[in-house]
């Protein structure tokens, strides 16, 4: 069995968090999201629309995913990779080569993200929508 994992807020789930659940889905047998703590948001400065239980909720009635798991720091990478017998990490290429150091312990794909969608962009035109 070849088990892939993946990092993020997942916050406000969009067709952009779905094509890359599916995408990572389809290297391997089995797919684990690492999803960020209320608490490790805090520390990066991010504030989730979202609590971490909702969005795990969400992320585990989604087809793609197999187990959810915490991301608590950003140090825990190695350790998730060991501890859950990963064979690939995928994250989006907008982080391509910050994970590089996990080449040791597994294989590292960074995949294309969906042109035109983010979070980010969500909540931005939110706010232009209750400003107009």
């Amino acid at each position: 069995m070849k088990k892939v994992i993946t990092y993020g807020t997942f916050d406000l789930i969009h067709n952009g968090h779905i094509n890359i659940l599916r995408r990572a889905k389809e290297l391997g047998d089995h797919l684990t999201v690492a999803i960020s703590s209320d608490e490790f948001n805090e520390i990066k400065g991010k504030k989730a629309y979202h609590s971490y239980e909702n969005r795990k909720m969400i992320l585990e009635a989604i087809r793609y995913v197999d187990a959810v798991i915490p991301e608590d720091e950003w140090e825990q990478k190695v350790n998730d990779v060991i501890n859950h017998d990963i064979d690939i990490f995928v994250m989006g290429d907008d982080w391509e080569g910050k994970f590089d150091f996990l080449v040791d312990h597994c294989e590292v794909i960074y995949l294309p993200r969906t042109v035109g969608i983010s979070t980010t962009k969500i909540k931005n035109d939110m706010k232009k929508v209750n400003n107009a």
